[in-house]
């Protein structure tokens, strides 16, 4: 693989980028572009061959399902079918959510390879809200298979330079569209239709759309994740979003003893004595999600940033601050519990 390259996406550069993108798409290569969750890494998702280039860069297993993108919301039958029970709601969820960061988990079309849904019979399909990402899959003509843009199970990046920190010689290009504007991958869920009443929706992974913004449409309740269980949805396994150095958690602040002699940096909600952390240590460093805002808004966007700049810092472990778990906030505590998970 010849040495990665970084392209701008800049209102002048735009098409240039789309064009680039694009042929290499078309000709089964993989690119990272950026949405406006995550960075990711596209391919051809009716092309095994270049999903199987996404996976062999990520080093991800076979059994990790890719999410799917479609151009426009009359695309998603190309890749689903969707059961009479269930159209009227499909169509309230994607008129009110798409394109943006929910992600729905439904039955697959044939055309969409195996490989691609780690041979689940359910593809789980979104429409990107990032004007880029959007360009590149209506030019190609072909929904695009795209994953976070990181190597398996560490941290998902939000910026071009992060994706270079985690891929670079591994895929040919990344198009940089500048910072993700939500900072945390999409909300997953599938859908039960029930008898008389609301359909349930069963929350496979918590993101951007919360509970409260679904609650209109259906019962919303979470996925009951077994140990050993594989994967029905990205995100799911125990152990995920990781930084290579260790991650700790704990009940409440005095659970935390340090051992001497090591490096401790904090990764701190809003950096305020209140919540018990700051005042714990003599931290190596502090890194706070909202600083003295507390805005949950903030700290999803900052999460993934904050994080790897704790990784970066060469210390032995990073203590996380619990933020509420209420709105954003649950989707925030699920990713830094799979970050410490390890």
């Amino acid at each position: 693989m010849p040495e990665t390259r970084i392209i701008s996406a800049s209102d002048e550069d735009m098409k240039e980028a789309v064009r680039e993108a694009v042929a290499l798409l078309a000709r089964g290569e993989v690119v990272a572009l950026p949405t406006e969750t995550v960075y990711g890494l596209g391919a051809d998702a009716f092309n095994p061959e270049a999903a199987a280039k996404v996976f062999e860069a990520k080093e991800r297993p076979s059994f990790d399902p890719l999410i799917v993108h479609v151009a426009r919301k009359s695309d998603l039958h190309q890749v689903a079918e969707v059961d009479e029970s269930i159209r009227d709601v499909v169509e309230k969820l994607t008129s009110n959510f798409w394109p943006g960061p929910l992600t729905l988990v439904l039955p697959k079309k044939p055309e969409v390879p195996d490989l691609v849904t780690s041979g689940l019979p359910t593809v789980a399909v979104r429409l990107s809200a990032h004007p880029i990402f959007r360009a590149v899959c209506r030019e190609l003509g072909r929904p695009i298979a795209a994953p976070s843009a990181n190597r398996f199970g560490r941290i998902s990046p939000t910026s071009a330079s992060a994706v270079l920190k985690e891929l670079d010689g591994r895929i040919p290009l990344i198009v940089d569209g500048g910072a993700c504007s939500e900072g945390l991958e999409s909300t997953i869920i599938a859908i039960e239709p029930r008898e008389g009443k609301k359909p349930l929706f069963k929350l496979l992974r918590a993101g951007p759309v919360t509970k409260e913004d679904l609650q209109p449409y259906g019962r919303v309740e979470k996925a009951k994740e077994r140990p050993g269980e594989l994967p029905h949805a990205p995100g799911q396994l125990a152990s995920h979003y990781a930084p290579r150095t260790p991650l700790l958690m704990f009940e409440k602040p005095e659970d935390f003893v340090p051992e001497e002699g090591k490096r401790y940096g904090l990764l701190s909600y809003r950096e305020e004595e209140k919540d018990g952390y700051i005042d714990l240590h003599d931290w190596e460093r502090v890194e706070a999600l909202s600083p003295g805002n507390g805005k949950l808004a903030e700290a999803a966007l900052r999460l993934f940033f904050v994080m790897r700049q704790l990784d970066e810092a060469g210390l032995d472990a990073i203590v996380a601050e619990p933020v509420s778990e209420t709105g954003l906030g649950v989707a925030i505590m699920d990713r830094l519990r799979r970050a410490s998970a390890k």
